[in-house]
């Protein structure tokens, strides 16, 4: 890829090296870009090539890259990181989508093919770090975009992310359904450490199938499961988010048998498993895709979510049954983070539970700010998870 032979260019005018198109051709292919691409804030340059079709890298220096996880928040972190912003996963369900809409792309198309890379967050997120105020609170990566997407193989900006995480003590945790993670696995062992460190992988399917279909730019199932393989077998905890299960399509017993059998095999360290959910800005994505992918069950998806966000409560009841049974059957039952403890609950308190392994260990957390002052002494590593 000729990235570095490529600068920001007006709308229309092509690359004279021929690496690729620049800021002009949109990427469904549906004609010029609109303009109004160009005032992202930060922008350096926007690029496209060959090697990752129909997708836009939109370049950018940010000036902060630590996010304040909003007030009354039912995540179980305080500070997020996303040096990513669209995701060329391109999941029809993704969650975020309506995020896109804040930087004014749409919740669609544009979120899988237009993807925002601040290029500088490394040395940004190592200049907050060490502010005087910073109080080294767990720090949460990929809870809006992949961080392992693929163009993460080009810009390498976790490696920087993760080293300026540990060297400055704070706690990190990263989910992701990206396989790139493991070339990072020796950096995260060292960072183990230094500081708790969680790992999270994104499953909620065994069928290569569907997968493909519904999260087309992402690594396949058997891909996944390998990294929580060698995740477990280089000694790092690695929980599993088995979500959206989506009704079905991935909600028989057959489906959940074969998911938390594999998991189970893997050695997942835990697993949340729930149904999938139909926020604004993926709920019109997500049904549209529907409708025309599978025509039978676009009346019955409208008629179990209604006009709301979340299916209703009967399938929910009898999800969490048939999740209860199987990771039961497959030793899950007594790890933490089932999603479906009580069905009274506010079902967005489902967001908010992450599986063993995935975040860092309050225990941990504690032991590691007690041993501090005695690291470089030789004090014992305490458990991760």
């Amino acid at each position: 890829m000729r990235w570095d032979a490529q600068a920001l260019r007006p709308a229309g005018e092509t690359d004279a090296t021929g690496g690729g198109q620049l800021s002009g051709d949109s990427a469904s292919g549906a004609g010029p870009t609109a303009p109004a691409l160009l005032p992202l804030a930060g922008l350096v340059r926007s690029v496209s090539t060959p090697e990752f079709a129909g997708v836009t890298f939109h370049e950018v220096t940010a000036k902060s890259v630590l996010n304040k996880v909003a007030a009354g928040s039912r995540m179980p972190f305080e500070w997020t990181v996303n040096p990513y912003r669209g995701c060329s996963h391109a999941c029809v369900y993704c969650f975020a989508r309506k995020t896109h809409t804040y930087l004014d792309f749409d919740a669609g198309l544009d979120f899988d093919s237009q993807v925002v890379v601040k290029i500088n967050a490394a040395e940004v997120l190592r200049k907050e770090l060490a502010k005087p105020s910073w109080q080294r609170h767990h720090v949460a990566l990929g809870t809006n975009t992949d961080p392992y997407q693929r163009a993460e193989g080009r810009y390498q900006l976790m490696p920087g992310i993760i080293g300026a995480l540990a060297d400055s003590g704070t706690p990190l945790s990263i989910l992701t359904k990206g396989t790139l993670l493991a070339r990072d696995i020796p950096l995260l062992k060292h960072a183990a450490a230094q500081v708790p460190v969680g790992v999270g992988i994104s499953l909620a399917m065994t069928d290569e199938r569907l997968s493909e279909a519904v999260e087309p730019g992402t690594p396949g199932p058997r891909a996944r499961l390998k990294l929580v393989s060698r995740l477990r077998e280089a000694g790092l905890p690695c929980g599993v988010m088995a979500m959206p299960i989506l009704p079905w399509l991935s909600d028989s017993d057959e489906a959940l048998d074969s998911l938390f059998g594999s998991l189970a095999a893997a050695g997942a360290t835990g697993v949340t498993a729930g149904a999938l959910y139909l926020k604004p800005g993926t709920r019109e994505w997500f049904m549209q895709w529907i409708a025309k992918e599978h025509p039978q069950l676009a009346g019955k998806y409208r008629r179990l979510y209604g006009s709301g966000s979340y299916a209703s409560k009967e399938y929910r009841a009898w999800l969490a049954g048939r999740i209860r049974y199987f990771k039961s059957r497959h030793g899950f039952l007594g790890s933490s983070g089932f999603s479906h403890r009580d069905l009274d609950d506010d079902p967005r308190e489902e967001e908010a539970q992450y599986p063993a392994g995935s975040i860092p260990d309050p225990a941990a957390q504690r032991a590691f700010a007690g041993n501090a002052s005695v690291a470089h002494a030789g004090a014992a590593q305490p458990t991760l998870f």
